[in-house]
C-alpha cells in the first residue's frame, strides 16, 4: 500500500533498506492518524521513528508509558502535582 500521497524524502538513501511489514486495516488507520497528528512527513518517518525508541530504549515498556500518559493527564486535571526530573529518572532505573 502506498503512504496516501506522501513523498518519502529518504527512499533513495543508500543506507536505508525497504522492509515490508504486515498490519491490520485497524493498525493502519491508527498509524495514518497518528503520524498525521504528530507531524511526520511520512508512515515511514513515523515508522523508523517508532522502531528507534522501540530498539533504542528498550526499558520504555508499554506500562511505563501507560503511567506516564496517566500521570500527565492527571497533572493536567489539576488532581497531581508535577513531577521533577529527577523523581521521573528515579522511576525508570526502578523499572516503574
Amino acid at each position: 500500500m502506498s503512504e496516501a500521497g506522501t513523498n518519502d524524502v529518504d527512499s533513495d538513501d543508500p543506507e536505508t533498506t525497504t522492509i515490508n511489514v504486515r498490519v491490520t486495516e485497524r493498525q493502519l488507520e491508527e498509524i495514518d492518524a497518528v503520524w498525521k497528528e504528530e507531524g511526520y512527513t511520512s508512515r515511514s518517518e513515523f515508522l523508523r521513528h517508532a522502531i528507534r525508541d522501540a530498539t533504542e530504549h528498550p526499558g520504555a515498556s508499554r506500562g511505563m508509558l501507560v503511567s506516564i500518559a496517566a500521570e500527565e493527564y492527571a497533572m493536567r486535571k489539576g488532581e497531581h502535582d508535577s513531577v521533577s526530573r529527577e523523581d521521573v529518572l528515579e522511576m525508570i532505573d526502578d523499572g516503574e
